[in-house]
């Protein structure tokens, strides 16, 4: 199958074959002398054990931010009442750690253990935007190649615009309905509120068979915050989640590129020119594959730069590793049981229905779908010409801009 090219393109590179991504890929389980048939089912052995270890710290998480706020979570966290200042969290966090999964994820143990709902929903919308900033250090690898570099970097910043218009439109209207609020509640009822029927049955027997397997591991770490006074002992519970949920995402992420990268682009190449629906479809489905949008936008902007695919190819693509990436939230979700399932499957359901609301509206409606599209091939352009564009963009919206509402915040 011949692979389509942008028109215009001077040069066009060929894109790493499966076997370069395996050679570049490396399980960390070969140093244990594992090859062959026995290297590849360790692989997935231990993709389990770090979706195990991941839900079991996301309730570390939980249980450290009730014991570290003794129910007080609203009263600690009233600085963040200002919706903008929470979504500012949620982008700085994001932009630091380069994980939106990792944001949402300790996110919806914050709300298992009482962040109110109403932070939560701006900070999710935020780790939307930091996580961005993934694929545009992606495309600064070909910054010495003008033409190149002006596809890649417009490839990569159509994800910036287009999540930084979804907030534009949905945050509004989040502060004046509490659009998100109200779907998310509705939904999270049906599936894990008590009066949900079926649906609700059904997750909650599977989130009690996996909590039944998490809460010891759960309760042994969560004895090393009894052994402090509070709320020492819930802050030290929550710094030992945090790390837990970096590393297992990590470790997750660098398997999973293993043994999934090689299908991931089959997927990538074989929904080329069959339409935004596919590439939607396809880009939330290599997401899910790989566990990480960043590993999406990492396969589409060096390919976009060479000009194997165009920037109209590329957009649907960035939307679907949108709505995949929110998989790793739903996951953290089965950690917690009760009360305590509904509202951390409720946070997950918000980013979920974020990035779908967000899809259908804007890309749905031809004069806002191209908003990202021109925003993007003009800062392209500007920044092929001068690279001060390109500091100023990333310095200002994912670093600058957080830092100083959130500091002014507190001062004020």
């Amino acid at each position: 199958m011949s692979t389509p090219t942008m028109p215009g393109a001077h040069e066009v590179h060929e894109a790493p074959t499966d076997q370069d991504e395996a050679a570049a890929a490396r399980s960390p389980l070969e140093r244990f002398g594992l090859r062959g048939r026995a290297l590849e089912i360790a692989n997935w052995v231990a993709v389990a054990l770090g979706i195990y270890l991941l839900i079991t710290a996301v309730s570390v998480i939980g249980d450290g931010f009730k014991l570290a706020t003794g129910g007080q979570a609203e009263e600690l966290f009233a600085f963040a009442s200002n919706p903008l200042i929470a979504l500012m969290i949620g982008v700085l966090a994001t932009a630091l750690i380069q994980s939106s999964s990792t944001v949402t994820s300790i996110t919806v143990g914050l709300v298992a253990g009482g962040l109110p709902m109403a932070t939560a929903i701006p900070m999710l919308m935020g780790a939307n935007i930091g996580t961005t900033l993934t694929s545009t250090l992606v495309s600064l690898g070909m910054v010495r190649q003008k033409e190149d570099f002006r596809r890649a970097f417009a490839a990569a910043s159509v994800h910036d615009f287009f999540n930084l218009l979804a907030v534009v439109i949905f945050l509004p209207l989040e502060m004046m309905f509490g659009l998100l609020d109200r779907v998310s509640t509705f939904f999270a009822d049906q599936l894990a509120g008590s009066d949900g029927g079926l649906f609700a049955t059904i997750f909650a027997g599977i989130g009690t068979a996996v909590t039944t397997v998490t809460d010891p591991l759960a309760d042994l770490i969560g004895m090393i915050g009894d052994v402090l006074p509070e709320p020492w002992g819930g802050i030290l519970l929550i710094l030992i989640g945090i790390g837990l949920i970096l590393a297992v995402i990590n470790f997750i992420g660098v398997l999973l590129k293993v043994v999934m990268v090689g299908k991931a682009k089959q997927v990538l190449h074989n929904a080329i020119g069959r339409g935004p629906l596919s590439g939607i479809l396809s880009g939330t489905l290599i997401t899910v594959m790989v566990q990480s949008s960043s590993t999406t936008t990492s396969l589409m902007v060096p390919l976009a730069g060479s000009g194997t695919f165009s920037l109209k190819q590329v957009y649907p693509f960035t939307l679907g590793a949108n709505i995949g990436t929110t998989i790793t939230a739903l996951i953290a979700a089965f950690a917690f049981t009760g009360i305590e399932a509904r509202l951390a499957l409720q946070a997950a359901l918000v980013h979920l229905l974020f990035n779908l609301f967000a899809t259908i509206l804007i890309y749905g409606l031809p004069f806002l779908r191209n908003i990202p599209v021109f925003g993007a091939t003009t800062l392209a352009r500007l920044g092929s010409e001068n690279k001060l564009y390109i500091a100023g963009w990333v310095l200002g919206v994912f670093l600058a801009l957080p830092a100083l509402l959130i500091f002014l915040t507190v001062i004020l």
